[in-house]
């Protein structure tokens, strides 16, 4: 039972205590600093511990990575594992088939180049088949080539004889002559015939 004599102690005071006594002496509460506020600073309590464990990290992969697939003799001849290593790389695309189509080039026709006709034009010496050598027409020349004179000469052959001839004539000047298919036509000492209709 308590009396007002024998009270509890408090915290700071010794037990039985007597005004004067060494006993009775009251201590007095020792100054404590105020406690800081953990969270104050919480990025420098977390960024503590991220230092430690990427220090312990980078120490365990630096000693782990030196052993790989090397025997422990301390560990009765055990093989270390390495680390597993996942190499996740892009698919190789299959090429496409080559496929090979043969065309036939198709030559070119040839270019249709006129057939050579009967002349239009031929030299003042000589015998022409009209129609075959030169054409049917109207033809000029500017007349004699010597001082002989210019003969032509439509004939029906080519016989030579008198009776084939259909007509002549002798030219000192310029002179003209209708030819028609099927005719010999001979010329001598002329200058060259044209055509001119």
């Amino acid at each position: 039972m308590n009396t007002p004599d024998h009270q509890s102690p408090g915290p700071y005071q010794a037990p039985h205590s007597q005004p004067g006594g060494w006993y009775g002496a009251t201590v007095p509460p020792s100054p404590q600093p105020p406690r800081k506020s953990s969270a104050a600073k919480p990025w420098l309590t977390h960024g503590a511990a991220a230092f430690v464990a990427l220090f312990l990290g980078v120490g365990i992969g630096a000693s782990g990575g030196s052993d790989t697939g090397k025997t422990d003799a301390k560990a009765g001849g055990e093989v270390k594992p390495g680390p597993t290593v996942t190499v996740t790389g892009a698919a190789k695309a299959r090429p496409a088939p080559t496929v090979t189509k043969t065309v036939t080039a198709k030559p070119k026709p040839p270019k249709k180049t006129k057939a050579p006709g009967p002349a239009t034009s031929f030299g003042g010496d000589g015998e022409y088949l009209v129609g075959e050598d030169i054409a049917a027409g109207t033809y000029k020349t500017a007349g004699a080539d010597d001082s002989l004179g210019c003969y032509w000469e439509r004939a029906k052959d080519a016989s030579g004889e008198f009776g084939s001839i259909i007509a002549n004539n002798n030219l000192t000047g310029p002179g003209r002559v209708t030819l028609n298919k099927g005719e010999y036509f001979k010329t001598n000492r002329c200058a060259e015939w044209k055509r001119t209709g």
